[in-house]
C-alpha cells in the first residue's frame, strides 16, 4: 500500500505545477513590466477560472476513488463524463469574464498599463479552459484508479514542448505576451489528447470508460453539482488567497517591483509544492479507495504514513531554498533589486513550505472521504476571517509591504493545518467507510440507462 502511495505522489498533477514557471521565467529577461503584466494575467485567471474549474474536478476524487474501491468500476467512467460536460458549461461563462479582464483590473485599482498586458495574456488564454476542464478531470479519472505511468509521461512530454513553444512563441516569432499565452492554450490541448488517446487504446481503462457518453452521464450532473460545488468553494477560497496576493501587490507602493517578487515568490513555491502536493493526490487517492473497499484501517494508516512523509520532504526542500536564498531570483529576471527583495522573501517561503506539506495531506484526506464542506468552512475561516484582516493590517497599515501580504498566507495555512488535524486524530473511520458505501450505491445506474 505504502509504494503504491508513493508512485501516485510522484506522478499528480506534476504538469499543472510547473505550466506557468516557463513562462514566467522567460518574461522576467524580457522585462519589469512584462512579467508584471503575465503575473497580474496569471493570478486573475487562477481567480476566476482555474481554481473554480480545478476545485469542481477536485470532487472526482471523492466519487470516483470511492467506486473504484467498491468495484463499481463503471461509475469511475460515468462520473468523470458528468464532470467533462459540467466543467465545459462552465467555461462559458468564465470565458465572457476573462474578456473583460482589463476593465475589472482597472476597476480594482490596477496601473493602466499592468491591465492592458494582463487583458492581452488573458483573450489569448480563453481556448485553455475548455482544455484545461477536460484535462482536469483525466487526471482524476486515472489518479483514483492508480494508473500513474500515463500521467508521468504525458506530463513530462508536454512541458519539454511547452518549453521548445514558448520560446519560439515569445522570442523566435516575437509575439511577446501573446506567444506565452498561445504556448499555454497549446500545450494544454497536447496534453488532454496523450491522455485521451491512452484512454482510447489502452486495455487498462476499458473496465471504467464506456465507449461513449451514457444517458447517466448528463441526468447526474445535478447529483455531482451537490458535492462539486462545495468542493470547489474549498479550493477555490485557498487558491484565491494565494493569487489575491499578487492582485493586492499591485495597490503597494512601487507596485511593478512588488508584484514581480510576490509572483516570484508563488512560482517559487509551485516548484518545490509539486511533492507535497504529490503525496495529496496518494493519500486522497488510498483514502478513497480503501473507504470505498470497506477497509477503514488501512485509510487511516495511508493518513498516517503520509504525514510522516511529508515532514521528511518539506524540512529538505527548506534547507535547499535556504542554500539557494541569494541566487534564485536571478532564474527569474535580471534585476538586481528584484532578486536581493526575493533572498529576504525565501526563509519565509522555506517555512511555508513545511506548513503547506502537513495541509495538502491533510486536505487529500478530506477529498478522500468527502469532507468538501467541512473544509470549505476551514478555508473560509482561516484564510479570511483571520489571515486577511493580518494582511491588512501588516501590508497597509504597518508598511511591512509584500512580507505582510505574505504573513497573512503562513498565519492561515498554519490554522488551517490545525484544524484538519484535529478533525483526522478525531475521525471514526468506520463511520466514514459506511458513509461511502452509501455514497457509492446511492451514485449506482442501471445498466440499460448506459448506451
Amino acid at each position: 500500500m505504502v509504494g503504491r502511495s508513493i508512485d501516485i505522489s510522484w506522478s499528480f498533477d506534476i504538469f499543472i505545477a510547473y505550466k506557468y514557471i516557463i513562462s514566467l521565467m522567460m518574461f522576467g529577461h524580457l522585462g519589469e513590466l512584462p512579467l508584471s503584466a503575465a503575473s497580474m494575467a496569471t493570478s486573475f485567471a487562477y481567480v476566476t477560472g482555474f481554481s473554480v474549474l480545478l476545485g469542481m474536478a477536485s470532487a472526482l476524487e471523492t466519487v470516483c476513488g470511492q467506486s473504484y474501491g467498491a468495484e463499481k468500476y463503471n461509475m469511475v467512467g460515468i462520473h468523470t463524463q458528468r464532470a467533462m460536460v459540467l466543467l465545459m458549461l462552465i467555461s462559458i461563462p468564465i470565458s465572457v469574464i476573462w474578456s473583460y479582464t482589463e476593465t475589472i483590473l482597472v476597476t480594482l485599482g490596477q496601473d493602466h498599463d499592468i491591465a492592458a498586458g494582463a487583458a492581452l495574456y488573458a483573450r489569448f488564454m480563453i481556448p485553455s479552459l475548455f482544455s484545461y476542464s477536460l484535462l482536469q478531470c483525466l487526471i482524476r479519472f486515472f489518479q483514483t484508479q492508480n494508473i500513474v505511468i500515463p500521467m508521468m509521461l504525458t506530463s513530462g512530454v508536454t512541458t519539454l514542448c511547452r518549453i521548445l513553444i514558448c520560446w519560439l512563441l515569445v522570442f523566435k516569432f516575437a509575439l511577446g505576451i501573446k506567444g506565452a499565452a498561445l504556448a499555454n492554450t497549446i500545450s494544454y490541448w497536447i496534453n488532454c489528447l496523450l491522455l485521451a488517446l491512452y484512454v482510447k487504446f489502452s486495455s487498462s481503462c476499458s473496465r471504467t470508460w464506456t465507449s461513449s457518453f451514457s444517458k447517466a452521464s448528463f441526468l447526474g450532473i445535478p447529483a455531482l453539482l451537490r458535492l462539486a460545488i462545495p468542493s470547489a468553494v474549498m479550493v477555490c477560497l485557498e487558491m484565491w488567497s494565494f493569487e489575491m496576493i499578487v492582485l493586492l501587490s499591485g495597490l503597494l507602493p512601487n507596485p511593478a517591483l512588488e508584484t514581480s517578487v510576490l509572483s516570484i515568490s508563488l512560482n517559487t513555491t509551485s516548484l518545490v509544492w509539486v511533492v507535497p502536493e504529490g503525496f495529496s493526490g496518494a493519500v486522497s487517492t488510498r483514502v478513497s479507495n480503501e473507504l470505498g473497499a470497506g477497509n477503514p484501517e488501512a485509510a487511516r494508516l495511508a493518513v498516517y504514513i503520509v504525514l510522516c512523509m511529508t515532514v521528511s520532504e518539506s524540512i529538505v526542500v527548506g534547507l535547499i531554498l535556504l542554500l539557494i536564498r541569494n541566487v534564485w531570483g536571478y532564474a527569474y529576471s535580471s534585476e538586481v533589486e528584484v532578486v536581493r527583495y526575493l533572498a529576504s522573501m525565501m526563509p519565509l517561503l522555506a517555512i511555508t513550505n513545511f506548513v503547506d506539506g502537513l495541509t495538502c495531506v491533510l486536505s487529500g484526506t478530506a477529498r478522500g472521504c468527502g469532507w468538501q464542506k467541512i473544509g470549505a468552512y476551514i478555508n473560509l475561516g482561516s484564510f479570511y476571517l483571520v489571515g486577511l484582516p493580518v494582511a491588512i493590517l501588516l501590508a497597509f497599515f504597518m508598511h511591512i509591504g509584500g512580507k505582510g501580504l505574505w504573513l497573512w498566507i503562513l498565519c492561515a495555512i498554519t490554522l488551517q493545518a490545525i484544524s484538519f488535524l484535529a478533525i483526522t486524530m478525531k475521525t471514526n473511520w468506520e463511520e466514514e467507510a459506511k458513509k461511502a458505501t452509501e455514497r457509492v450505491f446511492e451514485s449506482k445506474v442501471p445498466k440499460e440507462m448506459v448506451f
